[in-house]
C-alpha cells in the first residue's frame, strides 16, 4: 500500500473569490496535529472565515475552521486555532510587503492533500466594493446569455 498520489481537495473558499479580486496565488504548507490531519481526511473544513497574517517573519493562517476529529480523545485540537504556514523565506517578505499596502490581505482559497501532504492555497488580494461584485455578476451573466444564444443559434 503506497502513498497517496495527486490532488485531493478538502475544502473550497468561493466566498474569497466573490468578496476578493485575485493578484498573486501561494501554495503554502501547513504545520497540523494529528487529530487535524484526521478530521481534513475525512474532508472536514471550512475557509469561510479565514484570513492570514504575518508576524514576527512567520505566517500563520487564522479563522479556519477544522473542526474536531469524533474519534479524537483528550489529545483533540481547538477548532479555530491559528497554524502556522511553510512558506519560503522570499515569498513570506514579498507577502509582507505588499499587505503594508492599502487594500491588500491574504486569504485562503482552497485547502488540499498533495501527494499525502497537507497543503493551503493562499492569495494576496484587493478587497472589492459592492459595485465591482455586481460589475462581476454582470459580466458572468452577460457571457453565460451570450453562449446560450451561439449554442440556439448552431442548434437550429
Amino acid at each position: 500500500m503506497g502513498k497517496d498520489t495527486g490532488r485531493k481537495l478538502v475544502a473550497n473558499n468561493k466566498k474569497a473569490r466573490h468578496d476578493f479580486t485575485i493578484e498573486d496565488v501561494f501554495e503554502a504548507g501547513l504545520v497540523l496535529s494529528g487529530t487535524e490531519v484526521k478530521a481534513l481526511r475525512a474532508g472536514r473544513a471550512s475557509l469561510v472565515d479565514g484570513w492570514c497574517t504575518i508576524e514576527r517573519g512567520e505566517a500563520w493562517l487564522e479563522g479556519v475552521h477544522i473542526p474536531e476529529y469524533t474519534q479524537g480523545t483528550w489529545t483533540n485540537h481547538a477548532p479555530r486555532r491559528k497554524r502556522k504556514l511553510l512558506l519560503h523565506r522570499t515569498e513570506i517578505d514579498r507577502l509582507e510587503s505588499k499587505t503594508k499596502e492599502k487594500g491588500q490581505t491574504i486569504v485562503p482559497l482552497s485547502l488540499y492533500f498533495l501527494d499525502g501532504r497537507a497543503k493551503v492555497e493562499i492569495a494576496l488580494a484587493r478587497g472589492k466594493r459592492e459595485y465591482d461584485k455586481r460589475q462581476t455578476l454582470r459580466e458572468r451573466q452577460d457571457n453565460l446569455e451570450a453562449v446560450r444564444a451561439m449554442r440556439a443559434k448552431r442548434d437550429r
